[in-house]
């Protein structure tokens, strides 16, 4: 005979059992009906197969569901599905301010539905024009939106090697203020470029400060990556300096150990991150799945003290003194070693020397019968030559890809198909993290990886709608093949789109519907949410 207690237990599951597989009940259809799909939620449980309802531009349910109303059921059935994936790293933005390029099929087609951009403290300064332009003729993905420092110090100082004055700081913390209560994320810097290099700390710390104000972050292209000057782990203490000192989390983006003199350095460098996580400091970093940095003469080469002054001065240098040409050859010179020699740097795009696209520097001077530090030189002055430089190891990226802190991005941009030959990055990062990384090395599992591509991103920025699937999210989803997904692009032959996508919705319209692109520009230009 059964007893009260068990009965009471049986109808207890019997319960859980409905709840698990329920009948969505509503007086209205939902939009959308993703079934019977995989689940990635994007939180790093593990996979489930559960079903999706969306209604508008949010989900509204993740779970078992007998039935529901639907004006559009998608079977998911042996797919995956998953949040859209968030670059917080991004370049994009002068393409989605194009409209040949504002679709954003490159980035759609890797899963991604948002990206955050002005990284490396570049990038528009007035960020509510940079909104309208925007969406002018409509955008396929979402937009987050930092203030880059070198921009703004640019207009408030020019290219000056110097401290600002008292006014000029004025001037620039005014800028941060306007920058974050347009809805900027935070501060972004880029401190191994001009005239961000210029910077000192007590300068930053007093513009990450006004960020701070606001809920935002810092975001940095450190100091130093390849041994040029103070090194990465001197110029990540200066991140962790400043997330201290100015009370808000630090992103060390694109974290690195490039070149022969800083190869291995990743487990040290993560261990000083963790120690400062350990404190309590919010640190995080986001890394792309290349052994190969992208750059161009000026920005990698060229010694920061000769472009002091801007392009102007510099040309007055090598114009005017032969012995200042040939010091800034010399310099020059010590760069490509730091790279690992002229032949780990491959041009990708010279507008004036297209003969030269995806040569090395070491097979162009060659060629040419020229020295590699003269004709980088010389390419600069006739207009500038943009290249991959291939300075890391493998070793040292998947030791930072292993942390739990890192998330992944592109440093990447919107290409037109056929110019140049751009990083394979732009086209690959996220199908190329699923592929190689989860699938052949075992780097991360399935769910990690998804995590670091869309809910971590909400941990390490006010970001708080986006990256999870779950009910009241933005229904920025992507159902994908797994066994499909592919990084077609490669170092030589970068224009191919990605593949594996079989839909991608961005704010509950679809992007890729059956593999095919739509055409829909559902994208929005987002603020930080605190």
């Amino acid at each position: 005979m059964m007893t009260a207690r068990l009965s009471f237990l049986f109808l207890l599951a019997g319960w859980i059992l409905a709840a698990a597989a329920c009948e969505v009940v509503e007086e209205e259809p939902y939009d959308i009906w993703i079934r019977g799909g995989t689940v990635v939620d994007g939180t790093g449980v593990p996979a489930r197969v559960a079903d999706v309802l969306i209604r508008g531009t949010e989900i509204d349910f993740v779970g078992e569901v007998e039935e529901a109303e639907a004006l559009e059921v998608v079977d998911a059935t042996g797919l995956h599905v998953a949040p859209g994936f968030l670059d917080g790293h991004s370049h994009a933005a002068q393409g989605l301010s194009d409209p040949e390029l504002s679709d954003a099929r490159a980035l759609l087609a890797q899963g991604v539905t948002s990206v955050i951009v002005n990284p490396d403290g570049g990038g528009q300064v007035d960020l509510a024009a940079q909104q309208e332009a925007f969406l002018a003729d409509g955008i396929g993905v979402n937009v987050f939106q930092l203030v880059p420092h070198g921009s703004l110090r640019r207009e408030v100082m020019g290219d000056e090697d110097r401290a600002p004055t008292a006014e000029e700081l004025e001037a620039m913390r005014a800028a941060v203020r306007e920058g974050m209560e347009a809805g900027a994320l935070g501060l972004s810097t880029g401190l191994f470029y001009v005239p961000g290099n210029y910077a000192e700390t007590d300068e930053l710390i007093e513009l990450a400060r006004v960020a701070s104000e606001y809920g935002g972050v810092y975001h940095s292209h450190v100091r130093d990556e390849g041994g040029y000057s103070v090194g990465v782990l001197a110029s990540n203490e200066e991140l962790i300096r400043i997330a201290r000192e100015a009370d808000l989390p630090a992103i060390h983006s694109h974290i690195k150990a490039f070149g022969p003199r800083e190869w291995g350095l990743s487990e040290e460098l993560s261990t000083r991150i963790e120690a400062a996580r350990s404190e309590g400091l919010e640190i995080f970093a986001d890394l792309y799945p290349y052994e190969a940095a992208g750059g161009s003469v000026a920005g990698i080469l060229i010694p920061r003290e000769e472009l002091a002054g801007g392009r102007e001065a510099l040309l007055d240098r090598v114009e005017g003194d032969p012995e200042e040409r040939e010091r800034i050859i010399n310099g020059i010179r010590h760069s490509i070693e730091l790279e690992g020699g002229a032949d780990r740097i491959q041009f990708r795009r010279i507008a004036h020397a297209p003969e030269l696209e995806g040569m090395t520097l070491a097979e162009a001077a060659e060629e040419r019968g020229t020295d590699p530090a003269i004709l980088a030189l010389d390419l600069e002055l006739a207009g500038g030559a943009g290249f991959i430089t291939f300075g890391m190891l493998e070793d040292d990226i998947e030791a930072f890809m292993a942390r739990p802190w890192t998330m992944i991005a592109s440093d990447g941009g919107l290409s037109r198909m056929g110019e140049g030959v751009p990083h394979p990055r732009n086209y690959g990062a996220f199908t190329r993290v699923i592929e190689t990384y989860v699938m052949e090395r075992g780097v991360l599992e399935l769910e990690e990886a998804i995590r670091r591509m869309t809910s971590l991103y909400g941990e390490a920025f006010p970001i708080r709608d986006r990256g999870v699937l779950e009910e009241g999210y933005a229904a920025d989803v992507v159902v994908f093949d797994l066994d499909r997904v592919h990084e077609a692009t490669s170092y030589l032959d970068p224009h191919h789109l990605s593949e594996g996508m079989t839909h991608v919705l961005v704010n509950g319209s679809f992007a890729i519907r059956d593999g095919e692109f739509t055409g829909e520009r559902a994208g929005r230009t987002l603020r930080l949410q605190p």
